[in-house]
């Protein structure tokens, strides 16, 4: 099968997207990948959104299908979950998407390319760095360039790219609904990469921006391209609001740890009990786990705040 005859299934996540959603479509229709079926899961809009959604079905013909469903109105999270296990969406590949952005015409493309230097029964997920725009368009930066390994080491304490940038294969795409069957999460996109890397999988981070975030005040997670940003999250580390996401991560692991390769399993435990103890058992846990985030700065807050108990 040639690349071109791969059919993706694109997960878009709508809610009260009016203002956005047309800019987003047309980049979609713009892919150079030909094959991509569009399945929108909208959460409950009341702006226009499902009208326009509706307006454009005829134009995406040449693309494939365009499908809406109505999503649980639970939340984001949620959102994204009810079509990760949606059996009625078969492809050979699958990517998340935002209503609010505007992929580059290369985003799924890319992904393919890298994918099938891989062994497809191999649980694949491809992510990439963010470009950053302003409401009105004009880009003002980029999210941080990681160079570490991408881990299960890594994902037990940081996500590293959006959700808006992911691509799994079938494999990772049917691990990950197994996983979903089971739990909820606190995002798609970390909950996605803790599971690949748990499992075995491979994530490969591409350091070049295929999709560019629109940032504005809706947004229900930032972009973190400036000190201001980044300094926001160090706060929220140590005021410990990491410490209950990591608390529902490792809820949804402990219930799918058959899932779970024995080195996995070796780092979680070790992780797990770490959290638990005292200063020096705290200390040793981490290290002996190997868990790490990509950026210095970010180790020495990461020990810190685990000699804390703030994650």
């Amino acid at each position: 099968m040639s690349k071109d005859d791969l059919r993706i299934a694109v997960l878009m996540g709508t809610k009260d997207g009016a203002a956005f959603i047309e800019e987003q479509l047309q980049s979609l229709l713009e892919q150079s990948h030909p094959l991509v079926d569009l399945w929108i899961s909208d959460d409950g809009s009341v702006d226009g959104t499902t009208a326009i959604i509706e307006a454009w079905k005829s134009r995406w013909r040449p693309k494939c299908r365009m499908t809406l469903v109505e999503g649980p109105r639970q939340g984001f999270a949620a959102n994204f979950r009810s079509m990760i296990v949606d059996r009625r969406i078969e492809a050979d590949c699958y990517a998340f998407c935002d209503q609010d952005d505007i992929w580059e015409p290369d985003r799924l493309e890319s992904a393919i390319d890298w994918m099938r230097t891989q062994d497809a029964k191999i649980p694949l997920m491809f992510c990439s760095r963010t470009a950053t725009m302003t409401e009105t368009g004009s880009l003002v930066g980029h999210s941080p360039l990681f160079a570490r390994p991408p881990t299960f080491r890594n994902a037990l304490v940081q996500s590293i790219a959006g959700g808006n940038t992911i691509l799994l294969n079938a494999a990772a795409r049917n691990l990950l609904a197994r996983a979903c069957m089971r739990t909820g999460f606190v995002s798609h996109d970390w909950w996605a990469y803790l599971i690949v890397t748990a499992a075995g999988g491979i994530v490969r981070y591409d350091p070049r921006p295929l999709v560019r975030y629109r940032q504005h005040a809706a947004n229900l997670v930032g972009a973190n391209v400036s000190w201001k940003a980044r300094v926001s999250r160090l706060g929220r580390l140590f005021k410990g609001e990491f410490a209950g996401w990591t608390d529902l991560n490792l809820d949804g692991l402990a219930v799918n740890r058959d899932l779970l390769t024995e080195d996995a399993m070796v780092c979680l435990d070790l992780f797990t009990r770490g959290r638990d103890g005292g200063l020096f058992r705290r200390l040793a846990g981490l290290r002996r786990s190997g868990v790490y985030r990509q950026t210095v700065s970010g180790n020495l807050g990461l020990y810190l705040a685990f000699v804390l108990g703030r994650i």
